[in-house]
């Protein structure tokens, strides 16, 4: 009996590790962001402003700014099917926005510090 309960245990233990629960997303590096970035299935999503934006935005970014009123609509027009990698200038609206995305389904990821700790290419 005791083996028994041991295994249940630890299959419980596995699926609560490896599972992601929804509305959950993960903060993540600039180096773990670049490498899921230059994965096919990968779509970079800036929510910051467009004067933000205009100033300078990672390379084939989708902008969609986290203050516009329509912004919860706009996220319908997204592909559930993508993994979503999120960031602002410094982490505050994208880990509200990955928050709101992973609840709706999407697999999403946020990069720690925002584009301010970015130290790779900017588009301008």
């Amino acid at each position: 009996m005791k083996q028994v309960f041991c295994l249940i245990t630890i299959a419980i233990s596995l699926c609560l590790s490896g599972c992601r629960e929804a509305g959950t997303y993960k903060t993540i590096d600039e180096k773990e962001f670049s490498e899921l970035a230059g994965k096919e299935n990968s779509v970079i999503l800036d929510v910051r402003t467009p004067g933000e934006y205009k100033e300078g935005h990672l390379e084939n970014a989708l902008l969609m700014d986290y203050k516009n009123e329509n912004f919860e609509n706009e996220l319908t027009k997204l592909d559930p099917t993508k993994t979503y990698l999120v960031y602002c200038k410094a982490g505050g609206r994208s880990a509200k926005a990955s928050s709101l995305l992973s609840q709706k389904g999407f697999n999403t990821y946020n990069l720690d510090g925002g584009i301010s700790n970015w130290k790779g290419k900017v588009v301008r």
